[in-house]
């Protein structure tokens, strides 16, 4: 097996040992990140129905003013902060927490300590 498959089967089933422990329910949806070398996701689903509820990424064109490169920490607070504030909107207080494959590190941990301290608990 190449290398490269060695890696995405990793990856997949880190993935996979997180989103089997959390499901995102309507009184407690689930925050899902992505993070690419540019950018960072994120978004709040309710996996009963499948829907996103709220979503931030550095690509809105709120963040893309302010911000001059959309894949570090600072951007990923400004994500945290923005779809915490989102979320609030929709009526949310409480969320899971769904890193995908992703170490709590990072731009993962700047996005989900903006987060909290715009009021989401976790």
């Amino acid at each position: 097996m190449n290398q490269r498959k060695i890696v995405e089967t990793r990856r997949l089933r880190r993935q996979r040992h997180v989103r089997k422990r959390l499901h995102g329910t309507p009184e407690r949806p689930r925050l899902a990140v992505f993070r690419s070398s540019k950018h960072i996701y994120a978004q709040v689903v309710n996996d009963d129905t499948g829907m996103t509820l709220a979503s931030a990424s550095t690509l809105d064109a709120d963040v893309r003013r302010d911000l001059t490169y959309g894949g570090n920490k600072s951007a990923a607070t400004v994500v945290g902060k923005l779809i915490a504030e989102r979320a609030k909107a929709a009526g949310i207080d409480k969320i899971c927490f769904d890193r995908r494959s992703y170490k709590y590190h990072g731009r993962v941990q700047a996005l989900a300590d903006a987060a909290r301290e715009a009021g989401l608990q976790f």
